[in-house]
Parts: C-alpha cells; sequence; structure tokens
C-alpha cells in the first residue's frame, strides 16, 4: 500500500467543514476541549470502524441496496436538521451559564453510523487504497487506524478552533451569531449532502 496518498485522503476527508466538524467546533465553544474530546473519540472510532468494516465487506451493502442508503440519509439529515435548529434557538443565557446540551460521544458515533457518506468514504478508501491479496484485511486494519490518528488529529484542531472563538467573539449577542452562522452551516452541509 502506497500510504502518503491514503494520508492525504484521511487528512482531506477528516479536516473539510461537515456536520461533525462544526459540532465539534460548537461544542467546543461551549464546554471547552476537554470535554469535546470524548465527542472527538466517539465520531473517530466509529468512523475508524466503518472503514474496517467496509473493508471486511459490509459497505457493499450500500451500493447493492439503494433503499437502505436513502433511509440512512433521510435519517441523517433529518437529525442534523433537528440538531441545527436547537443551536440556532438556543438562548444567549445558554452561552453565558454553560448550560449547552453537549455533543456526546455516543451522538457522534451514530452521527457517523446513519451518515452514508461516511460509509461511501469509507468504501472509497477501500476501494481506492486498500491492496487485494491475502493480507488484504490485516491492511485494512492498518489503514484504519492510520484513519483514526489523523481524524482525531483533525477533530481536535477544530475543537481547539472552537475554543478559539470565545477570544474573538467577546459578548454575547457577537457570540450568539456565530452560534447561529454556525446552526446554519450545518443545516446547508446536511442538505447540500443530501441533494448531491
Amino acid at each position: 500500500m502506497d500510504l502518503m496518498p491514503f494520508l492525504l485522503f484521511a487528512f482531506v476527508a477528516s479536516i473539510t467543514p461537515g456536520p461533525t466538524n462544526i459540532l465539534i467546533l460548537t461544542n467546543s465553544q461551549h464546554v471547552g476541549v476537554i470535554k469535546t474530546v470524548p465527542a472527538i473519540l466517539g465520531g473517530c472510532v466509529a468512523a475508524s470502524l466503518i472503514v474496517l468494516i467496509s473493508g471486511a465487506g459490509a459497505g457493499e451493502i450500500l451500493r447493492q441496496y439503494p433503499l437502505v442508503r436513502q433511509v440512512m440519509s433521510w435519517a441523517g439529515v433529518l437529525w442534523l436538521s433537528w440538531m441545527s435548529w436547537q443551536l440556532f434557538n438556543a438562548p444567549a443565557a445558554n452561552l453565558s451559564t454553560g448550560s449547552h446540551r453537549r455533543f456526546t460521544a455516543r451522538a457522534a458515533a451514530l452521527l457517523q453510523v446513519i451518515n452514508p457518506k461516511t460509509w461511501m468514504m469509507a468504501l472509497a478508501v477501500v476501494s481506492l487504497f486498500a491492496p487485494a491479496g491475502a493480507n488484504a484485511l490485516h491492511d485494512v486494519a492498518l489503514m484504519a487506524l492510520w484513519f483514526l490518528m489523523i481524524s482525531m488529529a483533525c477533530l481536535m484542531c477544530w475543537a481547539w478552533l472552537g475554543k478559539a472563538v470565545n477570544r474573538v467573539f467577546r459578548t454575547t449577542v457577537a457570540m450568539v451569531r456565530f452560534q447561529r452562522l454556525m446552526a446554519l452551516c450545518l443545516f446547508i452541509s446536511a442538505w447540500a449532502g443530501m441533494l448531491a
């Protein structure tokens, strides 16, 4: 396996804005980087396991049964729409009192499991970068491990960015505006993926 192209793919897939990244940023903005680490771990471990499961052949179900993929897509977009609505309508008191609902490890993992884009990314990883042969599953397991490490580093960057937001937007009004902007980004990313 040629490692560098795979590592670049994993980096780009993990660092570019998407629903998980936006939720990590806003969670860190409200509860801090340390309290966001469980969500980072949940999302990254789930995505890495999906790479491993896809490499073992289970990801082919999404290719063979488009209805399964469509149901997952609708479940994901509706859930993300609800989360963006909650984020958009959070009162200003939540920003100052720290009573913001956390993006949990379980929610982050579930987001990966019901997101067909995560499965399609995993299938792309396996079909593009996993060599065929006797050690194919071993190589896929190594790819999943590399993906775990890279995605954790990338989501930590998003968490640190969320913490930095608090230094830039110092007033409650500015924080609410930023929060609403992130809610709109989350909503747009969910529906853009659905309509693509």
